[in-house]
């Protein structure tokens, strides 16, 4: 993974602004929030704000529904597994991350 730069945790974006960087819909960036995939900052007025990496994750979000077939489940535990391997503090390689994207894969979708 990148390496995080100091600004990429600022809440800068309405969820209007990140909903047309993502090319979703806010009520899904919504659901997403709900099933407590992602935590968007708020202002005093409980309006969300999306930091660069919310945006970053809503793409990796995207890319496991639309591409790898995911339900919420199995983000919940692609998101857990791929989060635990940014929390190691290493460089995680390409095939460590798409093992852990294959096995979430293979687990949502149950026997």
């Amino acid at each position: 993974m990148p390496e995080r730069r100091p600004g990429e945790q600022e809440p800068v974006y309405t969820i209007a602004v990140a909903a047309r960087l993502t090319r979703m819909h806010p009520q899904t960036l919504r659901k997403y929030e709900r099933a407590g995939l992602l935590s968007p900052a708020r202002s005093a007025g409980s309006q969300r704000f999306y930091s660069d990496a919310d945006v970053s994750r809503l793409r990796r979000i995207q890319y496991l529904v639309e591409v790898r077939g995911l339900n919420v489940a199995g983000l919940e535990m692609a998101l857990a597994m791929t989060d635990r391997l940014d929390a190691t503090d290493r460089q995680v390689t390409a095939d460590e991350l798409w093992a852990a994207i294959d096995e979430a894969t293979l687990a949502s979708r149950g026997p």
